[in-house]
């Protein structure tokens, strides 16, 4: 079994349990992992990695991503999300035009401190796990890139429903934080989704209910293809008569491409119909395997 499962986490559950949950389902020793860790409160798109497709991680982990969060403004807390004790609070009626005239500053290339209550380590330690003991540390901003923010509705007094597309590394809470800070009435991230991880989306995201239902049968045909998730990077094919040595590790000889291999630091190898994994194009015009994928 090789292939992506695109789950929609739920809520109260963190991505480690959805990754057990499905592994359960699955037959014995069956490699798993899961492309990008999800908060338990956070639900949406929590893309599985299954047998082979585990080597994948590292080109799909940060490919761009939608989530959908709304926006408490007038209140703080020292996780920066619903789930933390509230520092702060104001009354202050913060308008529609106030909002959007401010989300063009966390577009682009910006700045940001995560918070307290993050896995970042510091000393060997977790930094959720020296807040919790009361601990304080210096973090220094780090930067990161947001495509775009997007206001799409407003939901009440002072709350919002923002749509961010962003890569790697951002923090949304910290993103809500710094849109309050911005406005001058401080703000947390009461709620978060997310819609999209690289090509994965919630359109053909399973609930843990219809996991449970498929069994392992099901769940086999419901994998999408290895090379699905990783159609951005161009694609080399050798004919199929290399089979052979295409198993055996040997790098891709220039003669046996259909085409030159382009200028990429990474590539999809086909050896006739099959995918056979992701190679690295070499000076000589060789292409070395970087994850080989096909069954001995």
């Amino acid at each position: 079994m090789d292939g992506f499962l695109v789950l929609d986490k739920p809520l109260g559950r963190t991505s480690s349990d959805c990754v057990v949950f499905v592994r359960k389902r699955l037959p014995r020793g069956t490699a798993i992992g899961h492309g990008g860790t999800l908060d338990p409160m956070a639900s949406g798109v929590l893309p599985v990695c299954v047998g082979a497709a585990t080597r994948l991680f590292d080109y799909i982990i940060d490919k761009q991503k939608t989530y959908v969060a709304e926006l408490r403004l007038g209140v703080t807390t020292d996780t920066q999300d619903a789930t933390g004790t509230v520092l702060s609070e104001t009354d202050a009626d913060i308008p529609e035009e106030a909002v959007r005239a401010v989300l063009p500053r966390f577009v682009g290339d910006i700045l940001q401190t995560p918070p307290m209550y993050s896995a970042i380590k510091r000393g060997g330690k977790r930094l959720y796990e020296l807040a919790r003991r009361g601990e304080r540390v210096d973090i220094e901003p780090r930067p990161c890139h947001v495509d775009d923010v997007r206001l799409t509705a407003k939901l009440g007094k002072n709350r919002y429903r923002l749509e961010i597309d962003c890569g790697k590394g951002v923090y949304i809470r910290t993103l809500c934080h710094d849109i309050g800070a911005a406005l001058g009435c401080g703000g947390h991230m009461a709620a978060l989704t997310r819609t999209r991880a690289g090509v994965f989306t919630l359109e053909n995201a399973l609930a843990l209910e219809d996991v449970e239902a498929l069994g392992a049968e099901g769940l086999e045909k419901a994998l999408l293809p290895m090379d699905a998730a990783i159609a951005h990077l161009p694609a080399v094919r050798v004919a199929a008569r290399h089979l052979s040595a295409v198993r055996n590790g040997m790098p891709l000889r220039p003669q046996w491409l259909d085409a030159p291999a382009p200028e990429a630091a990474a590539v999809r190898v086909y050896v006739g119909e099959a995918f056979a994994g992701v190679g690295a194009p070499q000076a000589d015009g060789t292409v070395r395997f970087r994850a080989m994928l096909l069954r001995a």
